[in-house]
């Protein structure tokens, strides 16, 4: 007759406690935005039939590839991310993790995210991912206490991935794969102000440069904010001009950027935390939406 095994509660909290710090070092719900638009770029710009293993596999190496530069960019902002309050509990900052820990993790995963992209899938999907890898740590990372030009920087990594995913569906980055950067290059863009306006002191206490250190009134965080949504809305139509879906995206996507700029103009009209709060969460609903339209009225 066995005996039930009586887990100690204290490793059992140990082992949750871990595992949350490791979700929280690679920053998980970043990568799973990651993890969808390599996976969207992917989808769009596959031929008939999708290779549904082949999605499996750049997701993977993507995935790996993520988690290790998030991990770096911990490593390499550990103090400044003690100073701030949303940041200062993060593992490493907080002292939970060894900072050489870290660093191993970050160039483990990197390395072999792209070697994984490069075998299983194509050399230029791996060569996208190590550029992106390279311009978030080694550009972006220090530029961040440089300029306010970073914002910008920043989101071209973030844009890249749908191309990741695009050149390991058809080995070459067209058209299609440049509307798809643009999309979610410009939606990082008011994404961003708003958290940077929300977050200004922090940011500041940090040394970090945002158009929102100076920017008490938030005005200009929100008229950029605005003046970003518009642009959206032009460009995120493309792919049905370019045969990437049908026109049946178009009305979603109107419907979308129209709620976008209309969250972004009450910004701009009220410049209250709340409003920018409103923003942020309006991001957050805008872009898996547009996504899955883009899905499905693919071409």
């Amino acid at each position: 007759m066995k005996t039930a095994a009586i887990e100690d509660p204290t490793v059992s909290s140990s082992r949750r406690n871990v595992v949350g710090d490791l979700a929280e070092l690679v920053k998980a719900r970043l990568t799973l935005l990651v993890l969808l638009t390599t996976a969207v770029g992917f989808y769009v710009g596959s031929e008939t039939p999708v290779d549904y293993m082949a999605l499996v596999h750049v997701v993977f190496g993507t995935a790996a590839a993520a988690a290790g530069a998030s991990a770096l960019n911990q490593w390499w902002e550990r103090a400044a991310d003690a100073l701030m309050r949303r940041t200062k509990t993060r593992p490493v900052p907080a002292g939970r993790m060894p900072a050489l820990q870290a660093l191993t993790l970050g160039i483990g995963l990197s390395i072999f995210g792209i070697l994984y992209l490069a075998i299983v899938c194509n050399l230029l999907s791996a060569a996208l991912t190590a550029i992106t890898i390279a311009i978030y740590i080694f550009a972006y990372t220090p530029m961040k206490r440089a300029s306010t030009a970073n914002t910008a920087v920043g989101a071209i990594p973030g844009a890249i991935p749908p191309m990741i995913g695009w050149a390991a569906a058809r080995g070459n980055i067209g058209i299609g794969a440049w509307s798809l950067f643009a999309i979610i290059f410009l939606w990082q863009l008011p994404h961003f102000f708003a958290i940077a306006w929300m977050y200004r002191d922090d940011y500041s206490r940090a040394g970090f440069r945002m158009i929102s250190s100076d920017d008490r009134t938030g005005e200009r965080s929100a008229s950029q904010s605005v003046f970003f949504c518009i642009l959206l809305l032009v460009i995120a139509g493309l792919p049905a001009f370019l045969g990437i879906a049908n026109f049946g995206y178009i009305a979603a996507e109107i419907v979308l950027g129209g709620f976008f700029v209309a969250v972004a103009m009450r910004f701009l009209r009220l410049r209250t935390p709340g409003a920018a709060r409103s923003l942020f969460f309006a991001s957050i609903v805008y872009l898996p939406l547009l996504l899955g339209a883009l899905v499905l009225t693919k071409s």
